[in-house]
């Protein structure tokens, strides 16, 4: 199996490094020139993932023609750049080829599911088929266990992905529900957010708990609303992934709320962390989703109003604090 990884970030260079571990012919794809020069002489990516050493099996390339003979195609660029991906792929894709992806989050400018923007720049040759789940890209690339799910509703995307990725210390599960993954991968980014946020400000455990709890009873209530299955929102992909980004500050989504918390503004805060914070663009995106759909999250809409609105950390605690009383499971 030849694989093509597409994204010299730390999720792209962290999956590339573990799909060299079990496959000979290996590409890692990034936009420059002289990034890929510098990590084939350097053989680590000593920005994003410094001290784990590559596989002899894997190349770096910014050469295009990567994609073309692949039969695994899978992406790792920030939500902003998919779209422009899939345009510049799209031209060189040959029939019988899979494309997947690994990215989380939704489209920034227009706020559209990923699968979305693959259907329509793909069109019905190239199933949507993703991998998402409670993964930091460091421990996958020191081969630390992992669990991921690969969703698709093509056996055939299914079978590439698993066939690339499960083995040694990563376990891969799969699932037809692309829109339920998807929502979930994309969603728990803003929650870490609201978690960061209350941990920063020194709320405790207590609040951090109840934010997380509360935070998934938001994801269950937009995925009803999108047509995702419940049991998809409770696994891997959803409380799985909410869990580890809410709990660990390897989460750069996580860290961003500590440093809002503490009082620094977001422009400052985000050059602290240094690199893409997904939850930033996906909160506005998802409270926009909200509104439009009629789904209550008044945890994502104060998270918004934190980011976008200026609204004092302490206004946002006390506004979710002072809601009216209601019950914990509306069906109850």
């Amino acid at each position: 199996m030849r694989i093509a990884l597409l994204g010299g970030g730390s999720w792209g260079t962290a999956l590339a490094i573990h799909a060299a571990r079990l496959h000979q012919d290996v590409v890692l794809w990034v936009r420059k020139d002289e990034t890929a020069e510098r990590l084939n002489r350097e053989r680590e990516n000593a920005r994003y993932l410094p001290g784990i050493p590559f596989p002899e099996t894997l190349s770096i390339t910014a050469d295009p023609g990567a994609i073309d003979d692949a039969d695994l195609i899978l992406i790792a660029v920030p939500s902003g750049a998919f779209r422009e991906t899939l345009r510049w792929m799209q031209p060189r894709l040959c029939e019988g080829q899979t494309v997947a992806w690994a990215t989380k989050g939704l489209e920034t400018s227009s706020g559209a599911w990923l699968h979305e923007i693959a259907e329509e720049e793909l069109g019905t040759d190239f199933p949507p088929a993703l991998v998402s789940g409670p993964s930091f890209a460091a421990e996958v690339a020191r081969g630390q266990p992992t669990a991921l799910t690969a969703a698709s509703q093509s056996g055939r995307s299914l079978d590439q992905l698993t066939g690339a990725l499960h083995g040694e210390a990563l376990r891969i599960y799969r699932n037809p529900d692309v829109i339920g993954v998807e929502l979930g991968g994309a969603l728990k980014n803003v929650l870490a957010v609201a978690t960061g946020i209350a941990d920063g400000a020194g709320y405790g455990a207590n609040a951090r708990a109840a934010l997380m709890t509360r935070g998934l009873a938001e994801m269950q209530r937009l995925g009803e609303a999108v047509g995702a299955q419940p049991g998809t929102l409770t696994g891997l992909s959803g409380l799985g992934d909410l869990i580890l980004t809410c709990t660990d500050d390897q989460s750069r989504n996580r860290r961003l709320g500590r440093l809002l918390g503490q009082g620094y503004d977001l422009e400052t805060a985000r050059a602290r962390i240094g690199q893409s914070v997904e939850g930033v663009e996906t909160a506005r995106q998802i409270s926009a989703r909200a509104r439009a759909l009629s789904v209550d999250m008044p945890i994502c809409a104060e998270v918004h109003a934190v980011l976008y609105q200026g609204r004092p950390v302490r206004e946002a605690a006390r506004r979710l604090l002072e809601r009216d009383p209601t019950h914990e499971n509306p069906a109850g």
